[in-house]
Order: structure tokens, then C-alpha cells, then sequence
């Protein structure tokens, strides 16, 4: 009786799915870069308000005398200046006698609260955000001129007691603005988007 041994067929060497694996590996990473993207948009959309909210509130805590930096009874509306305090004691850095003569003055006192309140709202709102980057990264310059890092000693001889010679929370304010109006973070909890439709908007890139 013969035997008759059938081949089977074999299966071949097959490849490992490469396309399966690549399609789900683009899927988790188009998820990842997704999930990223949001986290951005809402960190920079926090840093904005918050950045915003220096500004506002010292504008609010000095005109109306909240009892933090300024005294109860000593607010703008209480008829104080809420620029004599500060420029007057300037004590170090190339503009002090010029600080001293600007201190109290109406011109600055009402420049420094329009700057407070226009900067703060608007960044606060998401609108103008290139503007604001521009008056806020000013204010912060001077600011920083006054109480001047970079001087170990104030003019009387006596230590400053600086703890960096250049960077300081008006840097940081001022480098805060310029992010959130290069990156466009008007959008995120904002008016950003809104305010960009505007026919006068569109035409003029300079008012985003």
C-alpha cells in the first residue's frame, strides 16, 4: 500500500504589519501633538491673564487705596499721586535727579494710570495685545531704571540690596507681554478672535 504524503502548503515567511503599526503610531502622535497644542493654548492663555491682572490691579489698588500698596485714604481718588511715592525715593541709576523732578507731576501721574488700566484691560480682554506689549515693555523699562539692578549701593553709600544685576519681575512682566503677543494668545478665554475680524483690524496687522 503506497503511501502518498500530500505537501501541505506552506504560509510563507510573512513581514510583521508595518502598516498597522504606523498607522496607529501616527494616530497616537497626531493625538499627542492635539493634546499639546490645547495644553499650550490654555498655559499661555493663563499666563496672559494673569500678566494682565498686575497691571489692572495696580491700577485699582491705586486709585481707589485698597490697603495694599497704597494706604487706606491715600488713593488717586483720595487725591494722592500714585507715581510721588515711588519716583521720589529713586535713590540709584542715571535718571534719579530726573525721577525725582517727574514725581507727583499730573503728565505722569495720569500717563502711569492710563498705562496701568489700558494694558491691564487689554491684555486681560485678549484684544490689542501688540499695542499692549509695546506700553507695557516701556512702563517696565522705566520701572526698571528706577530701582536700577545693576547698582550695588544706592547714592547715600548704603547697601541696595539687589539680588540680581539685571533680571528682576519687570523683566519677566515685560518678556510676558511680548509672548503672549508674539503667539497671538488673544484667543483662548479672550476676545482675541473677535477683535481680529474687525475690518480696521484686518487692515492694520499692528492693532492684534
Amino acid at each position: 500500500m503506497a503511501v502518498h504524503e500530500h505537501p501541505q502548503r506552506s504560509s510563507g515567511f510573512q513581514l510583521p504589519h508595518f502598516r498597522r503599526h504606523a498607522a496607529a503610531s501616527a494616530s497616537e502622535s497626531a493625538v499627542s501633538a492635539r493634546t499639546g497644542t490645547v495644553a499650550a493654548r490654555y498655559a499661555l492663555a493663563s499666563l496672559r491673564l494673569l500678566t494682565g491682572f498686575v497691571f489692572l490691579w495696580a491700577f485699582l489698588d491705586k486709585t481707589f487705596g485698597l490697603g495694599y500698596a497704597t494706604a487706606s485714604g491715600k488713593g488717586w481718588i483720595d487725591g494722592g499721586s500714585p507715581t510721588k511715592g515711588f519716583l521720589g525715593s529713586v535713590a540709584a541709576g542715571p535718571m534719579e535727579s530726573t525721577f525725582h523732578s517727574w514725581a507727583g507731576d499730573t503728565w505722569v501721574d495720569w500717563l502711569f494710570m492710563l498705562g496701568m488700566l489700558g494694558v491691564g484691560v487689554a491684555v486681560m480682554s485678549g484684544v490689542a495685545l501688540r499695542i499692549s506689549a509695546v506700553a507695557g515693555t516701556l512702563m517696565m523699562a522705566f520701572m526698571w531704571i528706577a530701582e536700577w539692578p545693576p547698582a550695588k549701593h544706592l547714592s547715600d553709600g548704603s547697601p541696595s540690596m539687589s539680588t540680581n544685576p539685571f533680571t528682576d519681575y519687570h523683566v519677566i512682566y515685560a518678556l510676558a507681554l511680548i509672548a503672549v503677543a508674539a503667539l497671538g494668545a488673544g484667543a483662548t478665554w479672550g476676545l482675541g478672535r473677535l477683535w481680529a475680524q474687525l475690518p480696521v483690524v484686518r487692515d492694520h496687522g499692528w492693532l492684534r
